[in-house]
């Protein structure tokens, strides 16, 4: 994390000392008010003093008075001897602002993003065990609306029913510098009910992706949440807007296909559905061996290869029921040409070639994001080549995270967390 102006948490800041003072003011007045006889208050006084409260509190950031702070700030803030702790935060009309401690209870978060050029005043009250408050204030004036900002988006949007595999992507309009990422990371949150262990992986400067350490457990729900709103992203950039989705994960249908036995097995929730006869790529254009996923479904298709082979070895057909798994062009597709030769020999261009029955079968009970796993092949998939989080191993994949990753001492629903026969949504934007 670097230490800039734009920087959401900056060590230090100025301490209210306003409990001290008001302490000292009131130890001066109960000493002129005491008799002569000993020191000891005169009755009409109340017998005693009132104590300082146990607990303390002081506000490092945004400063008191501060201005030109990010629409994205959080309240950061100390506590000692404090068994409860709230925080409050009003806009200088005193509507309260909705938010959320952190799970250390040292920071706090709004909701949402701060509006631009606006007065608030944040409280944090620390509560002893001897149950008397102890407040600290700040009040401060967000910047500007920005001129530069950053397009948040996603892959997926509300409402889809996407496979086991899915891993949920998130690209930004501009790159996002290295020094910046974490600060990002930390502001991008996923929920799974049943609860799953994930980590967010950065792809490239554009696109960060996340998977649970297993495939998703089937019939899950899956919240995923940017607040990037007003967020510094690097070189006077801030995020335009959150972004929140919600999708559910459908049945576990994994594909596994087998070189030697030139055979796919399907399986859906651990149970085996359908065994299918395939030919795989020929020994000059091998099948990729590793873990991709069914990135989209058309049910009509062209292949053309002209650009790519020349005009002697390219050719121009027309594909049925084809799943794309990677960049590079290897589907799963009907191939009726090929029917005498599946299950037996390799002849295809690198992809899955079935049966049209099969292809069709196939067609009407896969979606995007289910699995496959291809073994034995002449050639080894390549990362990148396709959605390939699950062709890493969990250890490589955490490396691609900008925040250290600690396993959760306990499972927990938040990590800092269609027609099966239809391409993905509307990508929402933000």
């Amino acid at each position: 994390m670097r230490a800039s102006q734009d920087q959401l948490i900056r060590p230090g800041g100025r301490r209210r000392v306003f409990a001290a003072g008001l302490l000292a003011v009131a130890l001066a007045f109960t000493s002129a008010c005491t008799d002569g006889d000993g020191g000891k208050p005169s009755s009409w006084h109340g017998g005693g003093e009132n104590p300082a409260p146990k607990a303390a509190a002081t506000i490092s950031e945004p400063a008191a008075d501060a201005k030109d702070v990010p629409a994205s700030t959080g309240i950061t803030f100390t506590t000692k001897d404090a068994v409860e702790t709230a925080v409050e935060l009003k806009d200088s009309a005193g509507k309260t602002v909705e938010g959320s401690l952190a799970k250390d209870g040292t920071s706090w978060l709004p909701a949402g993003a701060l509006a631009y050029g606006t007065s608030y005043t944040a409280t944090v009250t620390a509560t002893g065990d001897d149950g008397r408050p102890a407040t600290a204030t700040s009040t401060f004036t967000t910047m500007a609306k920005p001129g530069n900002q950053v397009r948040v988006s996603s892959f997926l949007g509300d409402n889809q029913v996407v496979g086991v595999g899915m891993p949920l992507i998130v690209k930004f309009s501009r790159n996002i510098p290295e020094d910046y990422r974490d600060d990002v990371q930390r502001r991008m949150t996923v929920t799974s009910t049943p609860a799953q262990e994930g980590i967010w992986h950065w792809v490239s400067p554009t696109e960060i992706r996340y998977r649970p350490k297993e495939f998703w457990k089937p019939n899950s729900t899956v919240s995923y949440r940017v607040q990037a709103g007003g967020l510094p992203m690097g070189a006077g950039w801030y995020g335009r807007a959150d972004l929140s989705v919600d999708v559910k994960i459908g049945a576990a249908v994994v594909m596994t296909v087998d070189n030697k036995t030139k055979r796919m097995t399907v399986t859906r929730n651990g149970s085996v559905i359908k065994t299918i006869p395939v030919s795989l790529g020929k020994k000059s254009t091998p099948s990729s061996s590793g873990t991709m996923v069914v990135i989209e479904k058309l049910r009509k298709t062209v292949f053309d290869t002209f650009e790519e082979l020349g005009p002697e070895d390219g050719y121009r057909t027309k594909i049925d029921f084809a799943q794309r798994l990677t960049w590079g062009g290897e589907f799963i597709h009907a191939a009726p040409w090929s029917e005498g030769q599946q299950g037996s020999v390799n002849v295809s261009h690198g992809c899955v070639n079935v049966s049209m029955a099969n292809g069709d079968w196939l067609f009407k009970n896969t979606q995007i994001g289910d699995p496959i796993t291809v073994k034995g092949t002449e050639r080894k998939l390549q990362n990148g080549n396709g959605w390939t989080d699950w062709n890493m191993s969990w250890d490589e994949y955490v490396k691609g995270s900008a925040i250290p990753y600690e396993p959760p001492a306990d499972p927990d629903t938040t990590t800092p967390s269609p027609d099966a026969t239809s391409t993905p949504s509307a990508t929402p934007t933000a």
